[in-house]
């Protein structure tokens, strides 16, 4: 086997990119191809965090261990499995357990801040931008985390307001201008997943 392509799929929060993310898995084969999530990085939070929407800002570049997770992509690329993290969102903490993800061919990392990180972009094949207007990332956004995560509304709402869309605006949004290809997240992801196999070689 040769060297793993690794595909970086960057976007705001509820703009589609883990849907693309798992139907490009779907569509090259899940037997060649493995998904890393950039949330899987979180820091542990369990002694910061105050209250739903409170202070701990989960959308900042420093809330993720962009360290090791770095790391893992220099492992994966070379051929050799890594221990992913475990994050609890219920509980704001990182579990004393971690998922095995061996290398494949085609390595997926999915997640809003990867682009905007010069040490994790050096490490990226293709980088690729979803771009979804803010009232549909918004209500997706609100959606997920209420029915997914058992978050409360109102502790969302505020979230969104107060780190969310100042983070996107700061960090998520100019990582747009380092993506090779840029996709609407409101179209079909299909066809969009299968326009970028057209683009790449793996």
């Amino acid at each position: 086997m040769g060297e793993p392509t690794i595909i970086g799929i960057a976007g705001g929060s509820g703009s589609g990119k883990t849907a693309f993310a798992y139907s490009l898995q779907g569509l090259a084969g899940k037997w060649r191809c493995s998904i890393l999530h950039q949330d899987s990085y979180y820091h542990d939070q369990r002694h910061n965090f105050d209250f739903d929407g409170g202070h701990v800002n989960f959308d900042h570049p420093d809330s993720i261990d962009f360290e090791l997770l770095s790391r893992h992509l220099t492992d994966l690329k070379a051929g050799r499995s890594v221990q992913v993290p475990v994050y609890d969102y219920e509980t704001h903490s990182r579990l004393n357990r971690t998922e095995p993800l061996d290398s494949q061919p085609l390595i997926i990392l999915e997640g809003i801040l990867i682009l905007s990180q010069s040490v994790i972009r050096e490490k990226l094949d293709v980088r690729v931008f979803i771009d979804t207007t803010e009232r549909v990332r918004f209500s997706r956004r609100l959606s997920r985390d209420a029915s997914e995560r058992g978050r409360d509304l109102a502790g969302v709402e505020q979230q969104l307001l107060a780190h969310v869309k100042p983070m996107h605006d700061l960090y998520v949004e100019p990582s747009r201008d380092h993506a090779d290809w840029v996709y609407s997240g409101e179209e079909a992801i299909d066809v969009n997943v299968r326009d970028l196999l057209t683009r790449i070689t793996l």
